[in-house]
């Protein structure tokens, strides 16, 4: 599934945080991975998952990938572009 990201909430801290999120209105749950999805992952930005549905109707992501550059990607430029003006 592709589309846009929205709607960006943790669920439930733990080692691996159970993080919940809309692609176009679809609700979306993802636990593998939710570390590096909440620091590549923005609102608005063009995702792609994988995954399946579970009994709730909702999409739980196995794999993600960002379309573009990540969120970390575009704060260290940002960092970069800071430091050079100095």
């Amino acid at each position: 599934m592709k589309g846009y990201v929205s709607k960006i909430r943790v669920l439930k801290m733990s080692k691996t945080p159970l993080v919940r999120f809309s692609i176009d209105g679809m609700n979306c749950l993802i636990t593998t991975h939710s570390l590096s999805f909440l620091a590549d992952v923005d609102e608005g930005m063009q995702v792609v998952v994988a995954g399946e549905f579970n009994d709730r109707k909702q999409f739980v992501v196995k794999k993600y990938s960002v379309l573009g550059k990540t969120k970390i990607m575009i704060e260290f430029e940002a960092i970069n572009k800071a430091h050079h003006l100095f």
